[in-house]
């Protein structure tokens, strides 16, 4: 036995310690958490209208193409909309009279015949369509509370740029949808509009921080959503509804008009905005659109031969304190890999990144800021007022949330960014960058969980804290990924994977989407 392997035992009796503590905490709580939400929630009525089940991209066509109009569309949102809010609780703010005169104008410029269908399609290719955001992009006139009590008042007085861009491509935008408490948690629950339940299952969550939007793209009461992610918050709401979420290469898509915005260089890396859908089809359009100048370096349009590319896959991540990869994951897993083997002769490379370990760790260390979490959320911000709204909050009587204001206690400290311990986790990070970047050149894509589990009980992510470090560190290493729905779960919830792709090959992610919705089915209705 060598030195090294001598002095790494205690190391590895510990982690293999902590992993079993972390399997027994999910096993009993995970029996309580059932016992005392049943096993099914409330049910949603069908959706009626025909146009809400087609890609966005569809009813765009057929709306230039007078087979419906505009005004049907979003009075089919809105009917749709009030149907399912009552149950799942993901919309909070609403403009559809103003939604109605815009579709009633786009409808005049598709009859008035002054433009083509084919000049329709170039200059304004989504004409028509209504669409949602999450309630930290800006909308002008429209509420941007971002979850925060403190922000209830707060009326945007611009348009995100993403919305914008949006809009000058035809889009309606209907209202906005819910979030967690500044959108730093991956359970949408907030003390001005409450909590999110999950489509397939209200007794789950929708994920956070986008979680609103994916909600209300999974039971179809908008044609397409734009949702932000700094440590997945597109891509776990898109895998616990069932639908596709982008995150785009760091700096592709303007983060101008986000709340709150990014306190350091590094945290505008991690941050960006995209779009979560119903139809991996629609993912490509709507990123042309909202990377705006920074489309021409992403390539969309350049062919991608599936039958080319260069796949790796891992399993898990090995965290001592994430849970286990859930078994059927693992199965659907394998089963794409068999997929390419089988359909392009391509046989995908197991991987063991170590560093992936730590991947908590070089998240939080690069995450901070010299602007603490807790002077977002509360007014007279001190560490005695933390405390105070945690005794208030166990009460019923904070405006903040509690695992908001668990945030703000282990946040207080402000980072050094000159520190001996940011800068080596900065280090590790980098190396890690260097890891992928070597092994997915221009034409490799990575499949790996987009989340451990299926979509957990309400509050239970609070016994299982760092499960969304599957999603995080992508963050972290600034890659586009791609969450991508593969079926449900022997309880009846959404499961997937998400697809890494190397710097600004965006295109790889969004190729394989589309090619495995084809061989798994995408989307299924709530």
């Amino acid at each position: 036995m060598t030195v090294t392997e001598i002095k790494t035992r205690p190391i590895r009796f510990k982690l293999r310690l902590l992993s079993a503590l972390r399997a027994i905490l999910d096993l009993v709580t995970s029996f309580f958490f059932k016992l005392y939400y049943g096993s099914e929630g409330k049910k949603l009525p069908a959706i009626t209208d025909d146009i809400l089940k087609q890609p966005a991209t569809e009813v765009a066509r057929k709306i230039r193409t007078k087979q419906i109009t505009s005004v049907d569309v979003v009075e089919a949102c809105i009917r749709r909309i009030k149907d399912i809010n009552p149950i799942v609780n993901c919309f909070v703010e609403n403009r559809f009279e103003l939604a109605l005169q815009e579709a009633k104008k786009a409808d005049e410029i598709v009859r008035s015949g002054t433009k083509t269908v084919e000049q329709l399609l170039q200059e304004k290719p989504f004409l028509g369509v209504p669409f949602t955001t999450k309630d930290c992009v800006a909308v002008k006139d429209l509420h941007q509370t971002a979850g925060v009590v403190l922000r209830k008042d707060y009326i945007a007085e611009e348009d995100a740029e993403v919305i914008k861009l949006l809009r000058e491509n035809g889009a309606i935008i209907i209202g906005l949808t819910n979030v967690p408490e500044l959108c730093m948690w991956w359970e949408t629950y907030n003390n001005i509009h409450g909590r999110t339940n999950n489509p397939y299952n209200t007794t789950r969550i929708v994920g956070g921080s986008s979680g609103g939007e994916g909600c209300i793209q999974a039971a179809a009461g908008s044609c397409f959503g734009i949702g932000s992610d700094i440590g997945g918050s597109i891509r776990m709401p898109a895998y616990f509804n069932g639908i596709f979420g982008h995150k785009p290469s760091r700096k592709a898509v303007s983060n101008h008009g986000q709340y709150p915005t990014s306190a350091t260089e590094m945290q505008g890396d991690f941050l960006c905005i995209g779009p979560m859908t119903k139809y991996a089809v629609d993912l490509k359009p709507i990123l042309k659109i909202i990377s705006g100048e920074n489309c021409k370096k992403l390539y969309l349009d350049k062919p991608v031969d599936i039958g080319k590319i260069k796949i790796f896959h891992q399993f898990s991540n090995n965290a001592p304190m994430a849970t286990k990869v859930d078994p059927e994951i693992i199965t659907a897993m394998e089963k794409v890999v068999e997929y390419f083997k089988l359909k392009y002769k391509i046989t995908s490379e197991e991987k063991k990144i170590e560093l992936l370990e730590r991947s908590s760790p070089i998240w939080f260390a690069t995450m901070k800021s010299n602007i603490p979490f807790g002077s977002y959320i509360i007014k007279d911000y001190t560490y005695c007022s933390i405390f105070r709204e945690i005794i208030k909050s166990l009460l019923g009587l904070s405006g903040n949330t509690l695992i908001g204001l668990f945030t703000a206690l282990v946040d207080y400290e402000v980072v050094d960014l000159e520190s001996e311990k940011y800068k080596h986790y900065r280090r590790l990070r980098d190396n890690l960058e260097d890891i992928f970047k070597e092994m997915l050149g221009d034409n490799g894509i990575f499949i790996y969980p987009a989340h451990p589990t299926p979509a957990p009980y309400h509050n239970q992510p609070l016994m299982r804290p760092m499960n969304f470090m599957y999603t995080a560190i992508i963050n972290s290493l600034g890659f586009p990924a791609t969450t991508i729905p593969l079926g449900l779960s022997s309880e009846g919830l959404p499961i997937g994977i998400q697809v890494i792709a190397n710097h600004n090959n965006d295109r790889l992610c969004l190729a394989v989407a589309e090619e495995l919705e084809k061989a798994f089915g995408g989307w299924i209705e709530p």
